[in-house]
């Protein structure tokens, strides 16, 4: 084993497989995968309260110390791409990007080519972080594809493991604007009714709740109240448009940070984003609540209206705080305009 492994504890209520556990468990930072956990439990890269354990089928324990050594990286075989990156801040140890909306983060089956990861290579060459079993920027948190923003990625292996470590110990600081349906309130008996749902003073809508695969289609998060992964989100309505209120502008800040969490939060609390083909659902305003104008921008809007607006963290070799603000896209920006006129 290396001298500095990959090390947490496992979490309450484990899968009753060590292969399981791991995957539910291990930091998100860290971009291991479920097929690249088994082949390092196979490999006996992988220490259970320090012993080595390669049966991905053991039993584990809340509390159990595990341990994993991640092999030196090999060479990457993801393709450098040469496209344009709106880049806020880089040195030698990470960049940080305003990503585009309809720009994939990582490579996928279906995303090849033309990903951040593609433009990052291009734009590092040779100065990249090896975490995570390639040479290849090293991701430590995404943002969806149609959501436009601010990204951190590492270009050091000391700065992927100081970034890891602040994302998953909810540290960092990230703050979305997004378009939702109606505008959220404390008043509203059908929230105070809505489990996992409740109200902090200055009408900060707080939806804590567990987030899972949905059972059915593997493209989609589901609400859970058992099993999961823990995951809390806070809205502040800052502008509410029409009369009655349809619209709202929304400050979300996440506590966690889980895969499509605002979108499938927001949508549980009866107050999805607009444009979202996935969680948005059919709800629309009253048609005399809206001018005819802001009325059709919403309804034109075809991704959802979610941008990661501020991103804030501490750098991980030079302690240094530092905050960054990416102003809203011209899409976005554009039905914000019609809502206020």
């Amino acid at each position: 084993m290396g001298s500095s492994p990959l090390s947490f504890r496992i979490a309450a209520a484990p899968p009753p497989r060590l292969d399981k556990a791991l995957s539910r468990d291990v930091p998100e930072g860290a971009a291991l995968s479920r097929t690249r956990l088994a082949r390092l439990i196979a490999e006996g890269q992988v220490r259970v309260n320090g012993a080595v354990v390669t049966d991905g089928k053991a039993r584990v324990a809340e509390g159990d110390l595990v341990e994993i050594e991640v092999p030196e990286a090999g060479e990457v075989e993801t393709v450098a791409q040469e496209i344009a990156l709106d880049v806020v801040y880089e040195d030698g140890d990470l960049i940080v990007v305003n990503k585009p909306a309809g720009m994939v983060v990582h490579p996928a089956p279906g995303s090849p080519e033309g990903t951040l990861v593609n433009a990052l290579l291009h734009h590092c060459g040779d100065t990249l972080s090896g975490v995570g079993g390639e040479k290849r920027p090293g991701i430590v948190h995404r943002i969806d594809k149609e959501t436009s923003g601010l990204l951190v990625a590492a270009k050091s292996d000391r700065a992927h493991h100081g970034l890891a470590k602040q994302f998953e110990k909810h540290s960092a600081e990230r703050v979305y604007l997004a378009l939702a349906y109606g505008c959220p309130d404390a008043a509203d008996p059908r929230l105070r009714g809505t489990r996992g749902v409740s109200f902090e003073p200055g009408n900060v809508l707080k939806i804590t709740t567990q987030l899972a695969r949905h059972r059915t289609d593997r493209q989609r998060q589901a609400v859970l109240f058992d099993g999961g992964r823990h995951a809390v989100t806070r809205a502040r309505v800052l502008e509410c448009f029409g009369n009655p209120g349809a619209v709202s502008l929304l400050e979300c800040r996440l506590e966690t940070g889980r895969t499509h969490q605002i979108r499938v939060h927001m949508a549980h609390a009866g107050h999805g984003l607009i444009g979202d083909p996935v969680y948005g659902g059919r709800r629309k305003p009253a048609a005399n609540a809206l001018s005819e104008n802001a009325f059709s921008a919403l309804y034109g809007f075809r991704r959802q209206a979610l941008h990661a607006a501020v991103l804030g963290f501490e750098h991980p070799v030079s302690g240094e705080w530092l905050r960054f603000e990416a102003p809203l896209p011209a899409d976005f920006a554009g039905v914000l305009e019609l809502l206020r006129g």
